[in-house]
């Protein structure tokens, strides 16, 4: 079979636009293993609305968890500045073949959990790993069933911030980086009272760095 110059040319055309679109589907593949699906950008607005609607929350006795007696003097919680140092996009490394445990807690109720995976992320100048967790319990339900569980302590816990770590709630991203925002790490609801069960950070949890973000402690 013979093919005309022109045809030929069509040919060498139609070749390049081939291989073209494969480097371009090869690149995209590549940046999607490495980065993930999207990398997510710091959000000072989403932040600072984040602390406003807890601030609302917090003040409405229907849904807040503090005690009646904290109402006569509460005007808002006490935040550190938000401030993008504390946002990271996180190497998120799943681990699909761990065993549910039951969690600790402030009272003797034991929520079943399991390990999601370890997310990886630099602070300081230096790296840092943490676990995250899926409750079994409210995976059942279609509303939190990409839900994940961070609870953490840090050095500003016990002094700065409560001393039974803080929390941070996150949704399972579809690459393998995950945005953390720690500007968005609250109490558990047992910093502000003894009604509450709340789940016990683990001690792997334990940050050898500061982190001045999010709510600080409640009582002195």
């Amino acid at each position: 079979m013979k093919i005309s110059r022109c045809g030929f040319a069509t040919f060498k055309l139609f070749l390049h636009k081939i291989l073209k679109m494969r480097y371009i589907l090869l690149f995209s593949i590549l940046f999607q293993s490495v980065f993930g699906y999207s990398q997510e950008k710091f959000d000072l607005a989403a932040a600072k609305k984040y602390q406003q609607e807890l601030n609302k929350e917090y003040a409405n006795r229907d849904t807040s968890p503090l005690e009646e007696a904290d109402f006569s003097h509460f005007k808002g919680l006490d935040f550190y500045p938000v401030s993008k140092k504390y946002f990271v996009v996180a190497k998120l490394v799943r681990t699909p073949k761990e065993k549910a445990f039951k969690m600790k807690t402030s009272t003797d109720r034991t929520p079943i959990y399991k390990k999601y995976g370890e997310v990886h992320f630099e602070m300081d100048g230096k790296m840092h790993k943490l676990n995250v967790y899926q409750s079994l319990e409210l995976i059942v339900n279609p509303k939190y069933k990409n839900d994940l569980f961070l609870p953490f302590f840090d050095a500003t816990s016990g002094k700065e911030s409560y001393i039974g770590g803080k929390y941070i709630d996150l949704k399972i991203p579809k690459g393998n980086t995950i945005a953390i925002d720690f500007n968005t790490s609250y109490n558990p609801y047992c910093a502000y009272s003894y009604r509450y069960s709340c789940p016990k950070v683990p001690l792997e949890n334990d940050l050898k760095v500061a982190i001045r973000a999010g709510v600080k402690k409640f009582h002195d």
